[in-house]
């Protein structure tokens, strides 16, 4: 029901667009975030956005680098990425919740699968 596109292999100071295509309706009533796992590590919270997009949230690590917005039109969500570093290497998962409170504790109500970044130095 969320499907994650735009992954790849860039270099250390470059950019990415990740975006999530969501089935779920109707997409203007959930909540959604994105969230990365590094190898070996555990999945953490990167990002999440209200229902009207008037409201974002960062993890502290991305802030001033990366951006969600979403276009409920087109039933996506995107993470743009700038200043990318090595340490972002992870896979990218999006995911749909209830609540905001909810997306940013890790229990939303639907995950998506993975897009995997790689960043060079």
């Amino acid at each position: 029901q969320l499907q994650a596109s735009g992954g790849g292999l860039v270099q250390a100071g470059g950019s990415l667009r990740l975006s999530c295509a969501a089935s779920l309706r109707p997409f203007s009533s959930y909540r959604m975030g994105w969230f990365r796992q590094a190898p070996g590590k555990e999945r953490k919270f990167v990002s999440a956005i209200s229902r009207s997009g008037g409201s974002t949230y960062y993890a502290d690590s991305v802030k001033g680098r990366f951006t969600i917005s979403r276009d409920n039109a087109k039933n996506t969500v995107y993470l743009q990425m700038n200043s990318l570093k090595p340490e972002d290497t992870a896979v990218y998962y999006c995911a749909a919740g209830d609540s905001i409170a909810g997306v940013t504790a890790m229990r939303p109500a639907y995950w998506g699968q993975g897009t995997l970044v790689t960043v060079s130095s």
